[in-house]
């Protein structure tokens, strides 16, 4: 059961490296055009009502996820907690869950 656990948290840790790499490729090239513009950023972001959907979607996702970090964390001994939750923030749910799961991973290793 330890090998799959390790096993499962290195497949958690390859899944929040492509949840990092793949939202920063789309992102990180308007940053560099536009720079740190909150209010273009937001415009862009709610721009049309399928846009708002995918942003309202993941913003509310984002919340749940925190707090399902800081309640199952807490229960399963998971360190350090706040990493996932400034992944989830910084890049997004696609790599805050999987690190989030990785870390968690490890910690039940460790019991």
């Amino acid at each position: 059961m330890k090998e799959g656990s390790r096993a499962l948290a290195g497949i958690y840790m390859v899944l929040a490296a492509l949840g990092a790499l793949l939202p920063l490729a789309a992102f990180l090239p308007w940053l560099a055009i536009e720079g740190i513009n909150i209010p273009r950023f937001i415009a862009a972001l709610f721009a049309n009502p399928v846009s708002s959907f995918f942003a309202l979607d993941v913003i509310v996702s984002a919340a749940v996820l925190t707090l399902f970090i800081i309640a199952q964390g807490k229960r399963d001994g998971v360190r350090p907690l706040w990493l996932p939750i400034a992944g989830t923030f910084l890049v997004g749910v696609s790599f805050g869950l999987p690190l989030f799961l990785a870390l968690r991973e490890v910690a039940l290793l460790r019991r």
